[in-house]
């Protein structure tokens, strides 16, 4: 089903570029209102980072629902969008002719060039505290995203427990957090409140917490970090985050992690699809 977070329609997504149909705005506070972005995603840190983006910015968005399970981002149409086969990915129609963007970092990054103008949730490009913005945003993805990525599937999903595997990706993890917390306190003590960059709350505070927010099933524990656990609660208190977060499904992972048997369920029906995904994917690069 195609719905939307922030505006409540529907609508038919056609992957030819040539059948959209553009207008020029003559104002940015047009531009934003009119916007016309389709994202596709799925219930995870990185398909989280770009629909609690556009939530925070509050522009409309249409929302695809790409079943990971299913290995859907692997099939013909979606490589279309994105050729690395991987959520999240938009399409912004807004553009003449529509633009497509995949990878967070860059999604981020050109959502606010062209609708955060005054500038809420970035800062204006090439000033000091932009590009210590994107410094934190290209640790991130370089650092906590893959590092908390391999701790999730080793401790969660792999057939074989390797303890070894498991150790070294947790560990790198809370070096993670430790890094995050030690930016945090430093920020606060100079009076810049417990965000990361400019003392503001950024997409760098954003995509940073979309894996923070899931360090329970990676296996970390966020409470021996007291400045990113602040942070952390403090970010999941924010309506516009609550609302991406259950972007394009309720977010249950939290929930389920309450009782052992919600514990073992979750984790056995994504690992089910996991291993489905790897062995398409040995299958087809051997």
């Amino acid at each position: 089903m195609i719905y939307c977070g922030w505006r409540h329609t529907t609508k038919t997504i056609c992957i030819n570029a040539s059948a959209f149909n553009s207008q020029k705005f003559r104002s940015f506070s047009d531009m934003a209102e009119n916007a016309n972005i389709d994202l596709y995603t799925a219930g995870t840190p990185n398909g989280h980072k770009i629909s609690c983006t556009l939530e925070e910015l509050g522009i409309p968005y249409n929302v695809q629902k790409v079943d990971i399970a299913k290995n859907v981002q692997k099939e013909e149409w979606f490589l279309k969008i994105n050729p690395n086969g991987r959520i999240p990915a938009i399409m912004d129609n807004t553009s003449s002719p529509p633009r497509r963007l995949f990878e967070g970092q860059a999604i981020q990054l050109y959502l606010c060039e062209q609708y955060d103008k005054d500038h809420r949730i970035s800062f204006p490009y090439g000033s000091d505290d932009y590009w210590e913005m994107v410094c934190w945003m290209t640790w991130m993805q370089s650092g906590i995203g893959p590092m908390q990525g391999q701790a999730n599937h080793f401790y969660r999903y792999a057939p074989e427990k390797i303890q070894y595997a498991i150790n070294r990706y947790q560990v790198e993890t809370k070096r993670l957090y430790q890094v995050l917390n030690d930016r945090l306190a430093s920020q606060k003590a100079a009076g810049q409140g417990l965000w990361i960059a400019g003392g503001k709350f950024t997409i760098a505070d954003i995509s940073c917490f979309s894996w923070v927010n899931w360090a329970e099933w990676a296996g970390a524990d966020t409470k021996p970090f007291p400045e990113l656990q602040s942070w952390l609660e403090t970010i999941q208190q924010r309506p516009a985050m609550d609302r991406g977060v259950n972007v394009p499904d309720a977010f249950e992972m939290k929930k389920a992690m309450k009782t052992k048997e919600g514990e073992e369920q979750f984790a056995k029906h994504h690992s089910n699809w996991v291993m489905q995904g790897m062995k398409e994917d040995e299958a087809r690069h051997k």
